[in-house]
Parts: C-alpha cells; structure tokens; sequence
C-alpha cells in the first residue's frame, strides 16, 4: 500500500514539469526556453552570415594592401627633409625676413629635428643625472667612484702579488730590502714556528736561530729549502703542505732577520759559522782603501 502511494506522488510530481499537464508556470518556462533556444541559434547564422561577408570583403583589400606596401618603397629625400626640417625652394619666399644687406636676405629656417631632439635630450639628461646623483643620492658621486676604484687597484695588486708570491721557489727567493716580507712573516712564525724555536728565535727543541751557526745553510736560499722540505730524520716538517711559497717566504725573510739579536737563554750553537753575505761584502769594502794605502 505505501508503495502504491509512493509511486503515485512521484508520477504527480513528475507529471508537474511535463508541458501540458495543466501546470500554467511550467508551460510558460518550458515555452520561454524553446524562444531562447531558437533566438540563440538564429543569431549564430546570422553572426556566421556576418562574418563570411566581412571577410569576403576585406580580403581582396588586404590583399591590395599587402601588395602596395610591397611595391611602395621608401621615400628616403622625403624622410631626410623631415628630419633636417628642409623646405622647399618654392616656399622660400615665405620664410624671408624683412631686412637685407647687399642683396642678401635671410630666410627664417626652423631649427632642425634633430638639433631640437639632441637639446631636449642633453637636459633631460641633466635633469635625471641632477636626480640620481645629487638629489636621491642613488648613483655613486666623485669621491665615491675614486674610493671604489682604489679598492678595485688594491685587490688587484694584492693579486697580482699572491700570484707572484706563489712562483716564488728556493731558487728566486731573495731577501727583502723593505723589511715588508719579514714583518708580515713574524706573525707566521709565531704561529708554526717558536713552540721549537721560541719566540725570539733562541731556540728550544729545534736549533738557536739567533747566533751565526747553521745546520743546513745560513743564506735565505737554504732557510727556504729546510722550511718548505724540512728535516725529517731531525724532526723538522715540511711545511710545503701547509705553508704557500709566499708565507714560506715571509717567514724565510724574518728568520733571517733574527740573526744577531741575542735573546736571553739562547740554545748553544749547533753547525757550522755562516758570515752573511752583507757581511762580507762590507768587509771587502773596507779591506779595499787598506790595500789601496799598502800600496801606495
């Protein structure tokens, strides 16, 4: 029974949007919807109608078009007279001026386009450039270009000096007149070299470094050589690995520096006497009036 009833309010319910089931609302909507329906579909042919038609009749003058700016060619005397603000002869009695001198008038040219383009632009520049440098401050002024290049010349040369510092071997070492290698080099030997040596050269574990005896050489070609290769069999590292030829250099320049300076508690000298160099040749300067007078 209470499917029976189901079944009849469905097929009532069902039968409300059906067109003629006495429901006057739906037949109304279902009406108006078969207007919109056929009004949308007769404005597509129209549109499409249209369309054909417009394309029919602009095509051909595409077309033409097409082909005239294919066989117009450029009017260049025409551009160039526009551009120098050139008149026409014919036209030049309109441009004179009402004085004259021997015969000579003179015509009342406008000034080019392209003079009035380059002057227009010239303060327009100076305007942005006022702006930018000297009113916002976002561009960099005199001073601060200056500044910004001397930095780039000084990063450029401490390059420049790493890579030359990195071909230097114990053959090119020299010792450094300017005292500039040996000062940087103390901090190194501070650093890797007092714990053996101490801190004044007066030695420890390793050799005095201060008196005139040498192991290994007491020129800086030899300093060089014993600090980049060592002593291994005396327990002297290399520091090759460690060290890059510069630093070896600096520290090479103040070894050498340590020479006669006689710290308190030194180690007792161990090789051989080494007179340096500059020694030497002091000493053959002086002995070379002496001769001079023997002989004499």
């Amino acid at each position: 029974m209470n499917t029976l009833l189901l079944a009849a309010e469905t097929t009532t319910r069902t039968s409300e949007w059906v067109f003629g089931s006495g429901n006057i609302y739906n037949d109304i909507l279902i009406i108006a919807l078969i207007i919109v329906m056929i009004a949308l579909l007769a404005s597509a042919l129209v549109v499409n109608k249209a369309m054909k038609s417009i394309i029919n009749l602009t095509m051909p003058q595409l077309a033409a078009e097409q082909q005239k700016r294919k066989t117009k060619k450029i009017d260049w005397q025409t551009i160039w007279a526009k551009l120098l603000s050139l008149r026409p002869i014919e036209e030049e009695k309109d441009l004179e001026i009402d004085h004259e001198y021997d015969g000579i008038k003179e015509l009342d040219n406008p000034v080019p386009a392209w003079f009035n383009a380059l002057f227009y632009s010239t303060i327009t520049f100076g305007v942005v450039y006022l702006l930018v440098y000297h009113v916002f401050g976002w561009g960099p002024n005199q001073d601060q270009e200056y500044q910004r290049e001397m930095a780039l010349a000084e990063r450029a040369k401490q390059e420049f000096l790493a890579q030359s510092a990195s071909q230097i071997d114990e053959s090119t070492i020299e010792v450094d007149a300017t005292g500039t290698l040996a000062a940087s080099g103390k901090a190194i030997y501070m650093t890797n070299c007092a714990v053996c040596h101490g801190n004044a050269g007066e030695g420890g574990i390793g050799p005095n470094l201060s008196d005139e005896y040498w192991l290994h050489g007491g020129d800086i070609k030899d300093v060089f050589t014993v600090v980049k290769y060592g002593v291994p069999e005396k327990g002297m590292v290399p520091w090759e690995q460690t060290l890059t030829p510069g630093q070896i250099a600096e520290v090479s320049n103040y070894i050498i520096t340590l020479t006669g300076t006689n710290p308190p508690n030194p180690k007792e000298p161990q090789g051989e006497k080494v007179t340096p160099k500059a020694n030497e040749e002091s000493a053959e300067a002086s002995a070379e009036p002496v001769a001079a007078e023997n002989g004499a």
